[in-house]
């Protein structure tokens, strides 16, 4: 018995480490029992848990990713302490290993990820003036299975102990040899259930968008976000599969010593590197396509004019997307494929800054001339533009094959990946996050403090981040957990740590500001505070579960329908209110994905019993929906009068 027990030990444990349990066990007690307390169990299961209301499953993906932020700026933070002085005992080479792991896994998948799929489920149903997604259970399904994800890999950290081997996963590193603990077990099956949940995501936007629309609304009346995320969740349905199949191969290789990835008997570990960066350099994409969607709704909102060249933005980002899987290998400039494949993959890297750089002078001509409001997301907006803009410029400084012998190893790319996410998906999603929090909970974050906090996590940005561009070109390797004083690189990254703390101050800002407006900002605010563009602020503040009364025609409207409204008289809601059809919320997705969990669990410990049984639930639970008699139920057309009326007298209507 104490055997079995063993294996769920961690292996490396730290004082950090029991710190962390300690806190994980603590808080998760606390959360239980307010929730006890309070009597929220039966609220949370009917309203939230078994939930298929478009706007609650995206929130729910928002709480999720602020969660992580904090999460992966705690190994953010501790990265940058460990390295601030020369032969620092903060963190042993092991943890080192593992906090940069899960920093970029966690960063990248379960931060940034779940903050752009909640701007598809809370906007893209609303900019497209539909009642909900196509799939809106599936849509549930999806989450769940995303979040028993996330959660599965973060009980690594105190549960037999997390992988170690990068965020990159390489193999033979990342075989059973060399990674002997079941941290990247956890890696291999977390990633494929969350993973599952995201394909999942992008089949349902897909059809969504393109069955759903508003009539009169054609592809090139489309709003510059849903754009983005029709695209972002195209190379979703392309590139995740391939992730998929990569993390099966890697699971067997390491539970059942099929050897795909092994140095010998057959194996190649040079096809992980391949499989998983067709992947993963559409997964950049995938993440500041929308972050470029925001900004384009940011902007021409407060530049007070419409979107400078709408349909060179569209191609440009079909062209993105194309070019988006055809530039991986730059990613191994260095690692022996010769100089005739490099040199293509650095034309076709050069190539993609072009559409790229297309759009930042849309943005710029968008302003040209514009009458702008410098509000907190516009603010944003305008920090991004140079920011990402050096980023791009380095990006293409490692575009050249040569040269990137150079830099490749580096805190030279380190810094330039995160010139490019920070400024391009962190700033969007802030962005987006104040720009929508009126319309999402009917009162707007405190201005002064948001203003605030943007130049208080520029500043932090820019002494975090540039410094390590001059260690990298000075020669220091990434990935390295100390140096030694002679190296000379001790003042840079001390003001790289004292960065990484001004950003976290920024963060802790970020929450004040919920707070102090939860608590003193009005509520009367009507349903168009920012005098916004698009047809998501024609509703009402808060958004009825139906979202229109009427479905909206914007037949005579543009890309800026409530804007025509407004400004140009356009009618977008004709005809008279009818009974309105809705799904019903479901259970049974949520214990589906349990089954997931548990059988994930089960396979990174090789109990393989539990497994089966897992595997059983999930097939009854897939009978049971294939035979469930749903369809859904009506809001008839009294309630629905009786709603709007409601509305329009406490004024939320425009």
């Amino acid at each position: 018995m104490s055997e079995f027990f063993a294996q769920f030990a961690v292996p490396h444990p730290s004082t950090l480490i029991y710190i962390a349990m300690a806190s994980i066990v603590l808080g998760s007690i606390a959360l239980v029992a307010i929730v006890t307390y309070f009597k929220l169990w039966g609220y949370l299961w009917r309203e939230w848990i078994t939930t298929v209301d478009h706007k609650k499953i995206g929130i729910m993906y928002l709480i999720t990713a602020l969660v992580m932020l904090f999460r992966g700026g705690v190994d953010a933070v501790m990265m940058r302490l460990q390295l601030a002085i020369p032969e620092n005992g903060f963190l042993d080479a092991q943890h080192y290993n593992e906090v940069f792991t899960t920093h970029g896994v966690v960063m990248i998948l379960f931060m940034a990820m779940p903050f752009i799929t909640f701007f598809f489920n809370f906007l893209v149903p609303l900019q497209i003036g539909a009642r909900d997604v196509a799939f809106p259970r599936l849509n549930n399904l999806a989450f769940w299975l995303f979040f028993m994800g996330m959660g599965l890999f973060n009980i690594s950290f105190i549960v037999g102990g997390s992988p170690d081997s990068g965020w990159t996963s390489y193999f033979p590193l990342a075989d059973n040899e060399f990674s002997t603990s079941v941290g990247t077990n956890y890696y291999m099956l977390a990633l494929q259930i969350a993973g599952l949940g995201t394909l999942m995501t992008g089949i349902n936007f897909i059809t969504t968008i393109m069955k759903m629309r508003a009539p009169g609304m054609t592809l090139f009346k489309m709003p510059m976000f849903t754009w983005s995320a029709l695209i972002a969740n195209l190379i979703i349905v392309f590139a995740f599969p391939v992730l998929t199949v990569a993390l099966a191969m890697g699971t067997m290789d390491r539970l059942w010593d099929t050897k795909f990835f092994a140095i010998g008997d057959g194996g190649m570990d040079m096809l992980w590197a391949n499989l998983f960066w067709v992947w993963g350099h559409p997964e950049v994409y995938i993440l500041i396509l929308p972050a470029f969607g925001i900004f384009s709704e940011v902007i021409s909102t407060f530049a007070r004019r419409n979107l400078y060249g709408y349909t060179s933005m569209v191609w440009s980002m079909i062209l993105i997307s194309v070019f988006s899987f055809a530039v991986w290998t730059h990613h191994f400039f260095t690692m022996g494929q010769g100089a005739f494949t490099n040199s293509i993959f650095s034309i076709t890297t050069m190539a993609i800054a072009i559409p790229t750089g297309v759009k930042i002078f849309n943005w710029l001509f968008t302003l040209y001339k514009g009458k702008i409001v410098v509000t907190t997301p516009m603010l944003y907006a305008l920090h991004f533009i140079p920011l990402f803009t050096l980023g791009g410029v380095t990006g293409v400084m490692l575009a050249m094959s040569a040269a990137d012998y150079q830099y490749h190893n580096t805190m030279f790319l380190v810094a330039h990946f995160h010139n490019v996410i920070i400024p391009g998906v962190v700033y969007a999603m802030l962005a987006g996050l104040t720009f929508y929090w009126p319309k999402m909970f009917g009162f707007m974050l405190n201005e002064r403090l948001g203003k605030a906090t943007v130049w208080v996590m520029s500043t932090g940005f820019v002494l975090s981040f540039i410094p390590m561009y001059i260690t990298g070109l000075d020669g220091q390797a990434r990935r390295m957990y100390t140096y030694s004083d002679a190296a000379g690189f001790s003042t840079l990254n001390m003001v790289s740590f004292i960065g990484a703390g001004i950003m976290s101050v920024s963060f802790l800002m970020l929450v004040w500001n919920i707070w102090y407006s939860f608590k003193n900002s009005p509520r009367d605010i009507g349903s168009d505070p920012w005098d916004a563009r698009g047809l998501e602020w024609a509703t009402h503040t808060p958004i009825p579960h139906y979202n229109f009364a009427i479905t909206p025609d914007v037949t005579d409207a543009t890309s800026e329908a409530f804007w025509d409204s407004k400004k140009n008289g356009v009618k977008l809601f004709k005809g008279e209110i009818k009974d309105i059809h809705m799904p019903n919320n479901s259970g049974q997705t949520f214990i589906l994905s349990v089954f997931f969990f548990i059988g994930g669990f089960a396979l990174v410990f090789s109990m393989f019993t539990l497994a089966i049984i897992s595997l059983i639930g999930i097939l009854a639970c897939m009978g049971y929906r294939s035979l469930e008699d749903d369809h859904g139920y009506h809001i008839h057309k009294e309630e629905v009068e009786l709603i709007e009326k409601k509305y329009e007298k406490e004024g939320g209507a425009k």
